[in-house]
């Protein structure tokens, strides 16, 4: 399993310069899990950066991962890893999210560098 952070969506969906290496994991949309956090995230930014319907052309190709809400022993790994690693609190349930699932994080966000099972996209 794998969980591409907002950083990965935004970059895919924007066409950035890591777009090409973003799309490589999403090749097979069943092995990906997505914090509703990370849904959040992404249709704020498209939506403030181009249009609502944009948005939401993203969230429905976000959608056919599976959605993995904000539950109980998740926010409770977050704040622990928030303490412990200094996240912020998206960051932290994105990154309590993958521990959960047992998903490897792909980001290009720096916050999570150094983290067990993290790839970093740079």
């Amino acid at each position: 399993m794998i969980l591409l952070d907002s950083s990965g969506w935004i970059e895919f969906f924007s066409q950035g310069p890591r777009a090409l290496k973003y799309a490589g994991y999403l090749k097979d949309l069943s092995k990906i899990v997505t914090p509703t956090v990370v849904v959040y995230e992404v249709y704020k930014k498209i939506k403030k950066e181009r249009t609502e319907e944009e948005a939401l052309l993203a969230v429905s190709l976000m959608k056919r991962t599976s959605l993995i809400p904000l539950e109980e022993s998740i926010a409770l790994l977050a704040a622990d890893l928030s303490l412990k690693y200094a996240l912020p609190m998206a960051d932290a349930m994105v990154y309590a999210t993958a521990v959960e699932k047992n998903a490897d994080l792909i980001t290009s966000d720096a916050h999570f560098k150094g983290l067990a099972k993290v790839i970093l996209i740079l």
